[in-house]
Parts: structure tokens; C-alpha cells; sequence
């Protein structure tokens, strides 16, 4: 059984090792081989532990448990795009250890982050997606969101990495 529960200073390298290994599993061919590479499961836990310790971040951060093991991770806060109304949260992060994907892990994340954001008093929840993470996008759609037409393109180690912005408009009554 999967139990969603708030992130702890103590979950930090299991989530940043979902996180590495998330990238590297989704990845591969949109975002150069030598980034994926030189990710760091230790520098992404100092990185998380200095946001926690600033004690100014607005975002909220949840892990999925199974057998006492993080098995999942999902942040979201106010949205950071300028163009979208005031009630609109932001999901930053979901990630699902990549053999546990299409378990029913994500969706629980998911559902987690909607009752968070609408505790939050949020409407509408906006999401930025790698325009070739076709896996994402299809989580996404099932999920009720759909892409507004908004892109844009980070750079990453010199490579262009596209983006679409998804947006659930609005929150589903829970």
C-alpha cells in the first residue's frame, strides 16, 4: 500500500535519487547524455536541504511510501508564470521510481498535489512538460489537463530543450 505523507529532511537523498534516476530513465535523446551523466544524487540533496532550510519557499513537498521506502515525490506551489491569473498553483516536480511507473504511484502524487493546491485556495493548476516526454503528456491529458499553446525552451548544457505548459482549469471538486 501506498501512503502519501508530507517530505521530511530525512527523505531528501532517496528523493533526490528518484529524481536523477527519473531524469535519466524520461530523458534519454531530449536532454544531452552528458548532463543526465553528471547528475548528482548528493549535490540535488544539499540543494534540496538549503531551499527546506531557507524557510521562505512557498512550495509544498510530498513523497509516496511503500514499506517504509520513498517510492515517489511531488512539489507544487504558486505558479511562477506572470500570465496566469492569481489562483493558479504550480505542480514543479512529480517523480515515480522509474520500475514502480503506471502503478498507480504518480496518480496518487498527483491526486495528492490537487487537494494540496486547492487547501492552498487554488483554482487552476499549471504544468511544464518536455514537449518530447510523450509518456508525461499522456499522464497529463488522462489527468484532465490540456496544453494552453504556451511553450518555451531552456537551455541545457548548450542544447535546446523545449517545453509545453499544460493547465487544469478547473481543480476537480474533491
Amino acid at each position: 500500500m501506498t501512503r502519501i505523507r508530507k517530505m521530511t529532511e530525512a527523505d531528501l537523498e532517496a528523493v533526490a535519487e528518484l529524481r536523477v534516476s527519473g531524469w535519466r530513465t524520461a530523458y534519454p535523446g531530449l536532454v544531452p547524455r552528458r548532463h543526465l551523466d553528471a547528475m548528482d544524487a548528493a549535490a540535488d540533496a544539499a540543494r534540496h536541504r538549503e531551499r527546506l532550510a531557507s524557510g521562505d519557499d512557498p512550495a509544498a513537498d510530498e513523497v509516496a511510501e511503500a514499506s517504509g521506502e520513498v517510492v515517489g515525490w511531488v512539489c507544487y506551489g504558486p505558479c511562477r508564470d506572470g500570465d496566469q491569473p492569481a489562483a493558479s498553483g504550480e505542480l514543479y516536480a512529480l517523480y515515480v521510481r522509474p520500475d514502480l511507473i503506471g502503478t498507480g504511484v504518480g496518480r496518487a502524487l498527483w491526486r495528492a498535489a490537487l487537494e494540496g493546491a486547492r487547501q492552498r485556495g487554488y483554482a487552476r493548476m499549471v504544468v511544464w512538460v518536455l514537449k518530447g516526454n510523450a509518456r508525461a503528456r499522456r499522464f497529463y491529458e488522462r489527468a484532465g489537463c490540456a496544453a494552453d499553446g504556451a511553450q518555451r525552451t531552456d537551455d541545457i548544457d548548450g542544447t535546446p530543450v523545449p517545453e509545453v505548459r499544460y493547465v487544469l482549469d478547473p481543480l476537480p471538486a474533491p
